[in-house]
């Protein structure tokens, strides 16, 4: 846990942050955040500071908790000795802890104008039975991140559809490499794949319907998203033991140049840059179309702040909320050198860096379809672990998918 009282008197005038209940905000604001990798946990730390630096009064606690951990604990810690603010995710992730009443509705932060219209594009996102709980402080785009000089090497174009997508694998795969690294050992980054297979094959309408439990498991059209995995995983596409890795324990292969590409979001551009990846050997591309019949629609994660049902100092909380999610804050936690991933809040500016640039561009105009918030946030928390588990093992024992279908299909009556 980190204490902190402000030292530099000055921050909040010079930030133009002053507010009359800085004056008025007294007391400890207890935080506990799952931001622990690295570059997370500094924006965290200095925003935490930044806020005790602005409120001579108030005390401000900040915990960090691993970040598979905090999934865990979350529950535990919001029912008994709840802090102020809290770390969680958008959408049906939120509707645990909102059923249960441990979120505060904070719809009336919404109604005020600074955030009612700065973060309108988000809204949907934080509200459940017409009501918001929580903020959002960034999302972030996914999207296929590759080698672009072994891509150059081999005379390879960025793909735009399935076809060219398969043969600049078959290529890649001829040179001595794999086309995809990932480590699938936590389950969600297959989940990515499924996410992205499916919204290509039958849209997102079809995709958000089985997510919410509309459509069963054991449709053609679900099968048909499998068979085009399963094109990729008999091609040998993916790094082998995926399944002993994390997501993070998967980097190294493409920092060696073992695999080519990763599909993942943006938040593994820094610690790539960080491996020794330079501008010119890294660059994105938009996950290709498979069915030209349906529109381009996109994972964009976002990631909230909550204040849970109880916290003992809700004020401080509020007031610590609207900080977060303030232009000036939005735009430095957002940076290319802190969280490099998009602001929430429409009068912030985008980083000038090339990932962003291209994430920016793809979520603003080039993905009609729609803006899904990943597997495991548009599914029930139940549904998803069961469903992801079977994704994981599709990866590495395709022959069972027959059986993992009907699993899914059986949960999928049970859960919803």
């Amino acid at each position: 846990m980190t204490k902190l009282k402000g030292t530099v008197a000055g921050l909040a005038l010079g930030l133009g942050l002053v507010t009359s209940a800085q004056a008025e905000l007294s007391g400890t604001l207890k935080i506990f955040s799952d931001m622990s990798n690295p570059a997370p946990r500094a924006v965290m730390e200095q925003m935490a500071e930044d806020f005790d630096a602005m409120h001579p009064n108030l005390s401000v606690e900040l915990t960090v908790i691993d970040r598979e951990a905090y999934k865990t604990q979350i529950r535990n810690f919001l029912t008994a000795n709840a802090p102020d603010v809290a770390n969680w995710y958008a959408a049906n992730r939120m509707r645990p802890y909102v059923s249960a009443g441990l979120f505060e509705d904070v719809s009336d932060l919404w109604a005020e104008p600074a955030i009612a219209d700065a973060l309108a594009s988000t809204k949907g996102a934080m509200t459940l039975d017409g009501k918001q709980w929580g903020v959002p402080y960034t999302y972030y785009q996914w999207g296929v991140y590759y080698r672009e000089d072994i891509y150059n090497e081999l005379g390879l174009e960025e793909p735009t559809d399935w076809e060219s997508f398969k043969s600049n694998c078959q290529k890649i795969l001829d040179s001595g490499r794999k086309c995809f690294t990932i480590g699938s050992k936590f389950l969600w980054t297959a989940g990515g794949w499924f996410d992205y297979l499916n919204m290509r094959t039958n849209g997102y309408d079809f995709h958000m319907a089985l997510t919410n439990g509309e459509v069963a498991w054991t449709d053609d059209r679900v099968k048909q998203t499998f068979a085009n995995w399963r094109e990729l995983i008999d091609m040998g596409a993916f790094i082998d033991n995926h399944q002993s890795y994390s997501w993070q324990e998967a980097l190294p292969f493409m920092v060696k140049g073992e695999a080519a590409a990763y599909l993942m979001g943006n938040f593994a551009v820094a610690p790539l840059r960080e491996a020794g990846l330079s501008n010119d050997q890294l660059d994105f591309y938009q996950f290709p179309t498979i069915n030209p019949d349906v529109e381009r629609a996109e994972d964009a994660p976002t990631d909230t702040f909550h204040i849970p049902a109880g916290a003992q100092n809700k004020e401080a909380a509020r007031e610590f909320l609207r900080f977060v999610v303030s232009a000036d804050n939005q735009t430095k936690i957002n940076g290319g050198n802190a969280l490099g991933q998009l602001p929430v809040n429409s009068g912030s500016s985008v980083d000038d860096d090339e990932m962003l640039n291209q994430g920016f561009e793809m979520l603003s105009s080039n993905s009609p379809g729609g803006i899904a918030q990943f597997f495991d946030r548009d599914a029930p928390a139940e549904m998803a672990s069961i469903a992801m588990e079977g994704f994981q093992e599709f990866m590495v024992f395709p022959d069972n998918l027959d059986d993992i279908l009907s699993r899914l299909e059986k949960a999928r009556e049970r859960v919803y």
